[in-house]
Parts: structure tokens; C-alpha cells; sequence
């Protein structure tokens, strides 16, 4: 997938970050999610997500694809995920969904907090990468009629989930 200028504000970012089509398949992934799980991020793409949780969370991860299916997006939702070793760790799931110009489903951008990892350096560094995520994508939409349709639906996806991150209280994670 080509990056937008919107997309490259996940490239490095310390959140794990996925997007997915409309049936689970994960079509891209920043290097945060690929290197949690164990894998190299070509390893990541073009796999389906239940391969990241363990047998006994296919019914949560079923249920989070249900409830963004009805709603478009999901939030807070607690789920088991596996690494490459088989090592588990819980992560709190977030997503939204992405849209083509017709309003058509291309898919979601879903963001998960490993719990595991949740402290006051995490939560402050979480806090300053949103505001300048939210800040670039603000740059971004001063040229947004000038933007290719593909570009336009990653900025409004990924501005929704911005928008969704910035509501999410990280110290009762």
C-alpha cells in the first residue's frame, strides 16, 4: 500500500497500529505492531487476525469484528493477543473504520495499548505522540481538495481514530 502523508504519521509510532479490510485480513501494520507480536512486518500483512490470539480469544475477537461491523468502531476492548513465541499479553483494543469517497467499508484502523506495558512514561509518551499526530494531520487538511480520493479516506480514517484516541482515559487503562 502506498504511504499517504497522513499514514506516515503511524510509521514510527508507539502505538500498535493495524489496518484490516472487511473481513479480518490485516493490510497494513506500522512497525510497532509487527515487532510486539515477534514478526517482521511482511510477515503481518495479508494475515488474517485471529492469528494474533491464542484459540481461546477467537470469541472475543469475533465479537469486537461484530460489534464493528454494527457500530464502525470498537472501544476499550479487552483482548488476549500472541506473540510469535506464544507468549501472550492482554491488550485493550480501539478501532474505527475507513471509508471510500462513496461511503463504501474499505476497512478499519485499529490501535491496541498493550496493558502489560501501561505506566507514567508510556501514558506521557502516548499523550505527546496524539497531540502530534493530531497537529500533522491538521497540517494535512490545509491541502486536503488537493488530495487524490485514496488520500482523502486515509486522512478522515485516521483523523477519526485520532479523535477517538484523544477520548480515551489512559490513566484507567
Amino acid at each position: 500500500m502506498p504511504q499517504t502523508e497522513a499514514r506516515k504519521t503511524l510509521k514510527d509510532a508507539p502505538v500498535m497500529w493495524r489496518r484490516i479490510n472487511s473481513i479480518g485480513v490485516i493490510l497494513d501494520c506500522n512497525s510497532t505492531y509487527a515487532a510486539n507480536l515477534g514478526y517482521a512486518k511482511s510477515e503481518v500483512i495479508g494475515k488474517p487476525i485471529f492469528e494474533h490470539v491464542p484459540k481461546e480469544s477467537w470469541e472475543e475477537m469475533n465479537d469486537s469484528l461484530k460489534t464493528w461491523f454494527e457500530t464502525g468502531k470498537v472501544t476499550d476492548r479487552k483482548i488476549t493477543f500472541k506473540r510469535q513465541d506464544n507468549s501472550t499479553f492482554e491488550g485493550l483494543l480501539q478501532a474505527t473504520s475507513l471509508y471510500d469517497e462513496n461511503k463504501n467499508l474499505l476497512g478499519s484502523n485499529t490501535v491496541i495499548f498493550d496493558l502489560t506495558e501501561m505506566n507514567d512514561k508510556k501514558m506521557k509518551e502516548y499523550t505527546v505522540f496524539f497531540n502530534d499526530a493530531n497537529s500533522r494531520l491538521n497540517e494535512i487538511k490545509e491541502n486536503y481538495k488537493q488530495l487524490d480520493e485514496d488520500s482523502k479516506s486515509e486522512y478522515d480514517g485516521l483523523k477519526n481514530m485520532f479523535e477517538m484516541l484523544s477520548k480515551v482515559d489512559l490513566e484507567k487503562l
